[in-house]
């Protein structure tokens, strides 16, 4: 299974086990970890499982989807790598990406 690295703004770090098909949300989620509040449960119409996704994992996921790219546009402290988790599926290419989240999650 893919291990996708989640790290606080703090700095603390979460290391998970994810299984392929699911997304990074159901991955954060499912493993507890902090920040990734996922209120809508992954429609893309909350963006509280915003996170940063480091750079050098950008071409391994899907493009933003205009969808997407609506609910970044209203979220807290965004930057160019901001990604909703529940709009990125797991799959083995993305095993130890890394996943920053910002401090207006918490």
């Amino acid at each position: 299974m893919p291990r996708i690295v989640f790290i606080e703004a703090s700095g603390k770090e979460h290391v998970v086990e994810a299984k392929v098909g699911e997304s990074v949300m159901q991955a954060a989620t499912s493993n507890m970890v902090p920040g990734i509040l996922a209120d809508c449960g992954g429609s893309c119409t909350c963006a509280t499982c915003h996170a940063y996704l480091d750079e050098r994992w950008a071409d391994k996921v899907t493009k933003v989807s205009e969808d997407e790219a609506a609910m970044i546009d209203g979220a807290l402290d965004t930057q160019p790598n901001s990604r909703l988790t529940c709009q990125i599926s797991v799959t083995e290419a993305l095993d130890g990406a890394i996943f920053r989240l910002p401090v207006s999650q918490y």
